[in-house]
């Protein structure tokens, strides 16, 4: 039973490599529009169903999607595409506490299973300065929210409540549980 992992961050091919020895990379190419009105909470899981369905091409595998979201006061802040747009989200997230949402979709066999982790971040209260500089780091662009908990944006966190990695973007020790029961499950079938 192949796994593939339909991504192409290098964050969640690290985590991946805790959860499975071998695994394939096979990025997506989904479309990534979420639907009007969609729940902030079901955004992340909506997308990893898209990504593991647009990436599932063969017989006895299982496909894992996967994206990440970052939510404050019921608005999805994505990736920033300027300077100013991450300044702005940083400016939101700024002595705030915000959620972050990871959904994962595994498809394999005929058979679907998604689930939701959340995590609570709290940051510290930014300078404007504290944030320029940051930016400037170019760091945050290809992360959801404008910044990576794992890098120089370890510095604006106050703590956590929930699990560290699935803020990095994949919930590795769930992952690994439910992945097991859905291969189990897969077998028996």
């Amino acid at each position: 039973m192949k796994i593939v992992l339909a991504s192409a961050s290098p964050r969640r091919k690290e985590l991946m490599s805790f959860v499975a020895d071998e695994f394939e990379i096979r990025p997506s190419d989904a479309d990534e529009t979420l639907p009007e009105g969609i729940q902030p909470e079901k955004a992340a899981e909506y997308l990893s169903a898209l990504k593991a369905q647009a990436a599932e091409r063969r017989e006895n595998e299982i496909v894992i999607g996967c994206d990440t979201v970052v939510v404050i006061d019921n608005t999805i802040l994505g990736k920033p595409r300027t300077s100013q747009e991450c300044f702005d989200m940083l400016r939101m997230l700024s002595g705030k506490t915000h959620k972050v949402f990871t959904g994962v979709t595994f498809r394999g066999f005929g058979n679907n299973l998604s689930f939701t982790e959340e995590t609570a971040v709290e940051f510290y209260a930014l300078s404007d300065e504290e944030i320029s500089e940051y930016i400037k780091t170019g760091e945050p662009f290809d992360k959801a929210g404008g910044y990576g908990i794992q890098g120089k944006g370890a510095m604006l966190v106050r703590g956590i409540k929930g699990d560290y990695f699935n803020v990095v973007g994949l919930p590795a020790s769930r992952l690994k549980r439910e992945l097991e029961v859905f291969m189990r499950f897969c077998i028996d079938k």
